[in-house]
């Protein structure tokens, strides 16, 4: 199976260029399927047909969805609601106002990750193609996987025996009602079910495309999103520079427009070097319907194979040396004066501007000491040697 997530800066195309990717999926007959995790659900604008909340078809083996997030809401977040529900009703809230706090803020997107794994697990499909919400939703997003395991290793199970065993006491004293085991069950299988979703988004299966327009302020946000989806293990494996003007004609509108669009793209191609960049041209229309968004793919992509496995590094390696140890962590872009990095037990703190990984060390690395680090070259490199005492 292949997945490939398409995100972006609002406005760049991305959900043309996802579509479009689908629709030259289907037509060498691959099982194909386009989602979106953006709540402004554009792809049945894209396709020009109505879409359903479970897979659509709209030509061939070709599959569109549109996720019906309160169905899913209601699905995965049913037990915790209705004990969200009683303890806002013991405290004296509306039933109506009640319901809405009990709403997850990003519900939408959580439940879009959980209905990809659905999809990937069933076994149903070929390729999986996913439109993202805009870059800054895009990247929280893709962060919480991670951070809602951390908060389940190391605090969940904590709470979980605390309130077991002071039940009887805080029901008494708080008049509030405690959380049943089922509630607990119903977090667990969330996260379960999120751990599995990082497993898929960073497998060798599946890759990131970056989609931008050539604009000093749009590549400079595709830039710094290259460097946090590094820092959270996701491989991106192309950029689409979309409605790009073509060359020649005397309008000097247009031939300024060509100049200055020239210059960015020159820079694109040398800040995402080592990476495909396609170009799409600016249409005198918009590519609505299947047809024009696989002939719109095929112009960008060429003869480059818009399904080939990524071959490139994994954003994280760990490889072993003589004295010890070094972990690599792909940093693009960054700066040092952005980069802090911090050791905490078994965990190595990693932040990026108002970005934060927490990576779990390896049990390799656990019994050893950082002894440096150094940024360059793209990448932060952390070396570690034996521990003083369990040198052999």
């Amino acid at each position: 199976m292949r997945i490939i997530l398409f995100t972006g800066k609002g406005g760049v195309g991305k959900t043309t260029a996802a579509a479009g990717t689908a629709a030259l999926a289907a037509s060498r007959g691959l099982r194909t399927l386009v989602m979106s995790t953006d709540p402004a659900h554009s792809l049945a604008d894209a396709f020009g047909v109505a879409i359903g909340s479970e897979p659509t078809p709209v030509s061939g083996s070709l599959h569109v969805q549109q996720v019906d997030a309160q169905r899913r809401f209601e699905e995965s977040w049913a037990e915790i609601q209705r004990y969200l529900l009683s303890v806002l009703e013991a405290a004296g809230v509306d039933a109506i106002t009640a319901e809405e706090l009990t709403v997850l803020p990003g519900a939408e997107e959580v439940l879009a990750l959980l209905e990809l794994r659905r999809h990937v697990v069933s076994g149903e499909w070929d390729v999986v193609v996913v439109d993202c919400a805009p870059t800054a939703e895009t990247l929280r997003l893709l962060a919480l996987p991670e951070a809602l395991g951390w908060y389940m290793d190391r605090l969940f199970p904590v709470q979980r025996r605390i309130v077991r065993a002071l039940k009887p006491v805080l029901n008494k004293a708080a008049g509030v009602p405690m959380p049943h085991e089922a509630v607990f069950d119903a977090v667990e299988r969330l996260h379960q079910d999120l751990e599995q979703v990082k497993e898929i988004l960073t497998g060798k299966q599946t890759s990131v495309r970056l989609v931008l327009t050539p604009e000093q302020v749009v590549v400079a946000e595709a830039r710094r999103s290259l460097t946090t989806l590094s820092l959270y293990g996701y491989l991106v494996d192309g950029v689409i520079a979309n409605r790009v003007f073509p060359s020649g004609g005397a309008d000097e509108w247009r031939a300024g427009w060509v100049a200055a669009q020239g210059e960015v793209l020159t820079e694109v191609e040398q800040s995402f070097s080592g990476l495909p960049v396609w170009r799409s041209a600016y249409r005198t229309s918009e590519p609505v319907g299947v047809d024009e968004l696989r002939a719109f793919a095929a112009a960008a992509y060429r003869d480059d194979d818009p399904l080939a496995t990524p071959t490139g590094e994994p954003p994280v390696t760990v490889r072993r040396t003589g004295e010890g140890a070094v972990l690599r962590l792909a940093l693009p872009f960054a700066e040092k004066g952005d980069v802090d990095l911090g050791r905490h037990g078994d965990e190595l703190v990693v932040t990026v501007g108002s970005y934060r990984r927490v990576f779990v060390l390896p049990s390799a690395l656990r019994q050893q000491r950082v002894v440096g680090a150094r940024l360059e070259a793209g990448a932060l490199t952390v070396r570690f040697a034996p521990a003083e005492g369990n040198e052999r």
